[in-house]
Formats: structure tokens, C-alpha cells, sequence
């Protein structure tokens, strides 16, 4: 199962307008995304009170994931979007 882990660059970490622009991309993923905290717990990445749930802070490291063959551009798309202050954007 492809993976990528990544450290949130958001100064906010995954609330509000992130979490919005990260859910939006994941949901327009041609495959479906699991997004997994820090703490362990996993959500549907396209869900966005499921990634709010979370409570993902700035820095911390997170872990994508897909068992859906030739996930690996959908990840590479969501961990270069991560990796960008969304607030500042």
C-alpha cells in the first residue's frame, strides 16, 4: 500500500481554510485517501469534519495512504500541498 508521510507546514496546522483546501484536493483525488494523525487515528482525507477532527497542529507529522493501485501521483499531489503555508496563500 503506497504512503507518504509529511509534516504540516500550515501555521494553523489542518483547521479552518487548510483543512478546506486539503479535503477539496483529496475529494477530487482519482482515488480514495486516508489521512492518519500523529496519535494514530485515520479519517477519509475528502471528509472535511473528519480532518478537523484530528486536531492536526503546525508541524506535526502526518501519514497518507491509499490501497487503490497508481495512488502514488495522488499522494505526491496532497503531501507538495501540505508541505506550503495554505494560510499564507
Amino acid at each position: 500500500m503506497p504512503e507518504r508521510t509529511v509534516v504540516v507546514a500550515s501555521s494553523v496546522g489542518l483547521h479552518a481554510r487548510p483543512a478546506a483546501l486539503f479535503s477539496q484536493a483529496a475529494a477530487q483525488a482519482s482515488v480514495p485517501i486516508v489521512l492518519t494523525s500523529a496519535a494514530g487515528r485515520s479519517v477519509n482525507a475528502a471528509s472535511i469534519l473528519g480532518v478537523l477532527s484530528l486536531g492536526i497542529d503546525h508541524g506535526e507529522r502526518v501519514t497518507l495512504s491509499s490501497e487503490a493501485p497508481g495512488a502514488d501521483p495522488a499522494l505526491d499531489a496532497l503531501v507538495a500541498l501540505l508541505e506550503r503555508d495554505l494560510d499564507e496563500e
